[in-house]
């Protein structure tokens, strides 16, 4: 949402975050008649949609929390991906305010209020997930890709290489070893420090089968993850079924095409969920059970988890059994 539209906001949400619970005020400005409301709701996946949900009917909303060394993170991350602007502000900031206007007392409940008066008064900016962050992660992945190609590369090289070479591709090895671990490092340092990120994988990560390395392959390769349908994003991706008749070929289907460095990562995916993943591990053996081969069984696994997750992200609900997702 553009940061101009707080000048004309109508609603002002304060949010108190504390470890089991969120302390909410709204407070709403209309011809100088202010008024608010205050409600709790529990610090779980049910409370924080319960309040998305309650943000979401109101026609233009500012809402404003304090960082709390990462406990706001979750709720951060909802509600920036619901699209409401929110900012998270120093506590310092808050309380000098609080000061300027004479509120000295401190409770959760005050803390909310004087959160959303603090909205109401300062109007802080909204800060969405910038492009460039999108492409600062996209380009820490591409480089982490990159430095295991060269790993590979450089250690193939070393069954041939004649001793003067080897002593220096082993030179080369140990930087890059040392450099993909900065790397993986700067990975996740950009997920932490962005709510939306960080939200999304945690998401991500609670299917079984998904890792680190899936999860931020398909953040950053995939942006539409959660937005399209199931059908649509398997052709997107690349593991889509698709005709390839020609002369006397008939009736022959395969995968190609798409975003290769997503479709590798989702192949190794793939092939933990076919162990450990229930639903994955079902469907598989389902396949194998009627015959399918197995490339043609992992492939079609492929295209389950994708859809899954892709499930995940649009629902904003983590995995929570078997068969939650079955549609």
């Amino acid at each position: 949402m553009d940061p101009t539209t707080t000048r004309t906001a109508r609603l002002f949400a304060g949010v108190d975050v504390s470890k089991d619970r969120l302390d909410v005020c709204l407070r709403w400005n209309e011809s100088e008649r202010h008024e608010e409301e205050a409600f709790v709701v529990a610090y779980d996946h049910s409370g924080v949609d319960a309040l998305v949900s309650r943000l979401l009917k109101e026609r233009t909303v500012l809402v404003v929390l304090e960082a709390t060394g990462g406990f706001e993170r979750t709720v951060v991350g909802a509600l920036a991906a619901a699209e409401l602007p929110v900012v998270v502000v120093n506590p310092r900031q808050v309380r000098d305010f609080a000061r300027a206007t004479g509120r000295l007392a401190k409770t959760d409940r005050i803390d909310a209020s004087i959160l959303a008066r603090f909205a109401e008064v300062v109007r802080p900016a909204p800060k969405p997930l910038p492009d460039r962050e999108l492409r600062a992660l996209q380009g820490m992945v591409a480089r982490r890709r990159q430095l295991l190609g060269m790993l590979a590369a450089e250690n193939n090289r070393l069954s041939w290489a004649t001793k003067p070479v080897a002593k220096r591709i082993k030179a080369h090895v140990r930087w890059l070893e040392k450099e993909l671990s900065r790397t993986e490092r700067d990975l996740e340092a950009a997920i932490e420090s962005s709510p939306v990120l960080g939200e999304n994988e945690a998401l991500l990560r609670s299917v079984p089968g998904v890792g680190p390395v899936l999860a931020r392959t398909l953040l950053a390769g995939v942006p539409e993850l959660g937005t399209l349908t199931h059908k649509r994003l398997a052709a997107l991706v690349g593991v889509a079924p698709l005709n390839r008749d020609s002369g006397t070929l008939r009736g022959h289907r395969s995968v190609w095409g798409g975003r290769a460095d997503v479709r590798a990562a989702l192949y190794m995916g793939a092939l933990v969920a076919a162990r450990r993943n229930p639903v994955v591990k079902e469907f598989y053996e389902r396949l194998l059970a009627a015959g399918k081969p197995k490339k043609v069984a992992l492939v079609a696994c492929m295209r389950k988890l994708l859809s899954i997750l892709n499930a995940v992200l649009k629902h904003r609900t983590p995995w929570r059994s078997p068969h939650y997702l079955s549609s």
